[in-house]
């Protein structure tokens, strides 16, 4: 007699478990697709992503997506599909957020009308890559964002371990995802163009001030102690000083990745630079707060 006639009701449990589980990730994956479409949503209606889906350099986008891959495999950590203990599990929850993004992306610009049959397919797939960024954003951090099921104490637990590099990532993946929902506009060269000097550097000292005064004053859950590690100072050099040096390097990255920075001369480049990292910088506030 085999052991499943002997227990008759463990063969039924374990496949009761593997429904679940399956069951489970569906409505992830369900989350997901939301998420995508919610955080991406403005991005597929703006006719320069659409463009920039066409004349991106090739080079600079597979770059750019490998990057945004990393990113949402550090991300899956923090706030995957599921509460994960393994990179190998990382990796597989960032390639189900970006095959979301894919599907979501394609099929929101197809009912658009923005991709036609006859169109290139070189240009069919740049207009995808460039819209799956966000989307599979959107696609990771949908169980955070839409779904009650994740405990603040373990997240907390996460990020403790994490320690301080993990703050910075949050900070790095904050900044990337406001400041790429601006970057292909016009308005950015526009502003840039128009800011003196002093412009710049009124900019810069509101764009510090803003993300001392979310990451510390303001009553977020999550926010730094500025009496621990050494007192204020330490704290704003830390994090509100670090974070908009994240904040910089991440907006002259997305400049450069969609080509504003070419044949431009470095101060038009700085102001450009400066601009961007206003939301950035925000961005990088709020998710240390939110993710």
């Amino acid at each position: 007699m085999n052991e499943a006639a002997t227990h008759p009701g463990r063969s039924g449990d374990a496949g009761d478990e593997r429904g679940t589980t399956n069951r489970g990730y569906a409505i992830g994956l369900a989350r997901a697709a939301g998420g995508a479409i919610i955080f991406s949503l403005p991005l597929l209606m703006t006719m320069e992503m659409w463009f920039l889906g066409f004349y991106i350099d090739r080079p600079r986008l597979f770059l750019f997506l490998i990057v945004n891959f990393g990113l949402l495999v550090v991300l899956s950590r923090f706030v995957g599909f599921e509460q994960t203990s393994t990179w190998s599990d990382d990796v597989l929850d960032a390639f189900a957020a970006y095959g979301v993004a894919v599907i979501v992306s394609a099929a929101v610009l197809a009912l658009f009308g923005i991709l036609t049959p006859g169109m290139p397919r070189d240009e069919i797939v740049g207009k995808i890559a460039v819209q799956s960024v966000p989307a599979s954003f959107g696609a990771m951090l949908a169980r955070q964002q839409m779904s009650g099921d994740r405990k603040h104490e373990d997240q907390d637990e996460v990020e403790r371990k994490a320690g301080y590099a993990g703050q910075l990532f949050l900070m790095t993946a904050g900044a990337l995802f406001l400041a790429f929902n601006v970057a292909p506009t016009e308005e950015m060269i526009l502003i840039g163009f128009k800011m003196t000097p002093w412009h710049a550097i009124g900019l810069v000292l509101l764009s510090i001030l803003l993300l001392h005064a979310f990451v510390y004053t303001v009553g977020f859950a999550g926010q730094e102690d500025m009496g621990g590690e050494g007192g204020f100072r330490s704290s704003f050099v830390r994090y509100t000083i670090a974070g908009y040096g994240i904040a910089l390097l991440v907006s002259f990255y997305v400049l450069w990745t969609f080509g504003r920075t070419d044949g431009t001369d470095p101060g038009q480049i700085a102001s450009m630079t400066a601009v961007l990292a206003f939301p950035g910088a925000i961005g990088a506030a709020i998710a240390r707060l939110v993710v």
